[in-house]
């Protein structure tokens, strides 16, 4: 559907070459929901912009639908990005129309008759959710509704894709929830691709099968989302991935709380993570029925990837120093990715000194 082969960006500044992508390879498939996640300056937005060529590459080729768009007549361009829809941040409403005219503009050169174009986009803003705002301005509507507007402009066309630069990043948490089940639905319904661009791991968990982290123009890890998300290989994405599953937050109150305190002397203190059927079996009592070893959950969460559980726990492990390695290892063998956090029994600040699966 998109692949991006040898993609690269540079751009001339002061006159210094500022690489902004590069040497990007990427595929994605019809019927993906694709993100793409990386902090702000990491190329996330200029690699989108590619796409569909608004942004042309200095190197490499961008194909959709087996079509090398930078092959094609600026006409021939033109024609094949109304296959493409694009949703930005800030929605880019015209002020001075309603929303009815808003959709109709995306219509106005298609050669559609005037009913044809109302028949469709009363269709449009019924699939959005906002048939009882055609009459409506932009100034009257919400951050979400504004947003959903802007999915039915980029609908108008029918597009096999849509691009998505920050799409929630202007809205809150319950607003942005709401705009990624509208995606979702999108997607199931019209068999939309979708390319999600965001800062927000949080994001890339609740809609995307696929995904690809970017750090200063490359991309640096991808792969499905319960792959990345059960075991990511780089700094930059296991950060993304444990301020979204708030791992960190519950280890800097367990290590501050009093309460915790008495918890952790002479005990091994250990993150657990796990992903699929194993989140259904009673590893950690087996712990005790095979190691005497026991095991005192201090926090734990599972969460739904693709409808596959992916399941965290930090345990405080008390027994004899042997078999808790038995047990660690046991564990290990199980399919669990284990990491230590603290094993000095002198010292009960919390650190990663190792590391298994």
């Amino acid at each position: 559907m998109i692949e991006l082969r040898n993609v690269s960006v540079s751009f001339q500044q002061k006159g210094k070459e500022i690489r902004a992508v590069e040497a990007v390879d990427i595929n994605i498939e019809k019927g993906d929901i694709y993100g793409i996640v990386g902090y702000s300056g990491a190329g996330k937005s200029t690699l989108v912009r590619v796409m569909n060529l608004l942004q042309k590459p200095t190197e490499g080729e961008v194909i959709i639908n087996r079509t090398n768009l930078g092959e094609l007549s600026p006409k021939a361009l033109r024609k094949e990005r109304k296959t493409i829809g694009m949703i930005f941040q800030h929605f880019n409403l015209m002020e001075s129309r309603t929303i009815f005219d808003n959709v109709d503009f995306s219509l106005k050169y298609t050669g559609k008759s005037k009913q044809e174009r109302c028949q469709k986009v009363n269709e449009l803003l019924e699939l959005v959710g906002l048939a009882d705002k055609a009459n409506a301005y932009p100034k009257q509507l919400s951050g979400g509704q504004k947003q959903r507007v802007a999915i039915a402009r980029a609908l108008a066309n029918e597009p096999k894709v849509l691009l998505c630069d920050e799409a929630t990043s202007a809205l809150d948490p319950k607003t942005t929830q709401q705009i990624l089940t509208l995606l979702k639905k999108l997607n199931r319904t019209l068999g939309l691709t979708i390319v999600l661009i965001t800062h927000e791991m949080q994001v890339v968990k609740e809609i995307c099968n696929k995904v690809a982290v970017m750090e200063k123009g490359k991309i640096i890890e991808k792969g499905s989302s319960i792959q990345i998300f059960s075991d990511p290989k780089e700094e930059l994405t296991k950060d993304f991935i444990r301020t979204a599953t708030h791992i960190d937050q519950a280890l800097e109150r367990i290590q501050e709380h009093s309460a915790f305190a008495h918890q952790l002397e002479n005990k091994w203190l250990v993150e657990l993570s796990y992903v699929g059927n194993r989140t259904n079996e009673p590893l950690i009592a087996h712990l005790y029925s095979k190691y005497q070893v026991t095991a005192n959950i201090l926090y734990g969460n599972v969460e739904f990837l693709q409808e596959t559980p992916l399941g965290s726990l930090v345990v405080t492990l008390s027994g004899e120093t042997h078999q808790r390695q038995k047990a660690l290892d046991y564990l290990i063998g199980q399919g669990v990715i284990v990491h230590i956090l603290k094993k000095d029994e002198k010292n009960s600040q919390i650190r990663v000194i190792e590391g298994g699966k």
